[in-house]
């Protein structure tokens, strides 16, 4: 079975819908390739400018006596499942583009999990910068790339065109937000569904 999973590496429901996501092809009795796509919430965020979640939120329209409590409920339900710390509100966002270059150099050398996982621990779990070129080698070195090949993909941005093309595969599909999960290009989940709403889309994709 191929599920295609497309999320954006600072979307606090994607960090949520990875850990959930392992959860079910842990309990799975079967084989399941999981294909990592790439999704930028802001495609147009200059790279390397950086500013606080709650200053985004508001001028995203959300009200700002409103944002303590959305971003504390997102932090709780991580906490409830395991996955502290998650830090979400007392973070920092900013464009993508080179966390998912790294993330498409990583899929190129057999490691794309890795790379995920480790740009959702560096960000949620650390509150780590993956906005600039320098944190990044560092989280391509702690999942074993070589440093100087990573340093050398993102100053060439040697990787733009694949992370473009998981975007242009994104719009054909359909996809408005995101985790956005496809099983076996037929059926589709969208948003981080309980593990055993994904165990049940496993089971009916391997039965169809």
């Amino acid at each position: 079975m191929r599920v295609e999973v497309f999320a954006d590496v600072i979307c606090p429901w994607c960090g949520i819908g990875h850990h959930r996501l392992e959860e079910a092809r842990a309990r799975f009795d079967g084989d399941v390739e999981i294909v990592r796509r790439s999704f930028l919430l802001d495609p147009f965020a200059p790279i390397g400018k950086v500013e606080p979640v709650p200053e985004m939120l508001v001028k995203k329209g959300y009200p700002a006596d409103q944002v303590g409590a959305m971003t504390e409920r997102v932090e709780e339900i991580a906490r409830s499942e395991g996955i502290q710390p998650y830090h979400v509100r007392d973070n920092r966002v900013g464009s993508t583009a080179l966390a998912h270059e790294l993330a498409a150099l990583a899929r190129s050398e057999g490691k794309a999990d890795a790379a995920w996982s480790a740009l959702y621990r560096a960000y949620f779990g650390e509150a780590r910068s993956i906005f600039d070129a320098p944190s990044l080698v560092r989280i391509g070195e702690e999942i074993g790339l070589d440093a100087e090949t990573v340093r050398g993909a993102l100053d060439a941005r040697v990787y733009e065109p694949e992370v473009k093309r998981d975007l242009l595969r994104a719009r054909e599909l359909g996809v408005r937000g995101v985790p956005f999960f496809v099983f076996d290009e037929r059926f589709a989940v969208s948003g981080a569904q309980p593990v055993e709403v994904l165990l049940r889309a496993f089971e009916h994709t391997s039965r169809s």
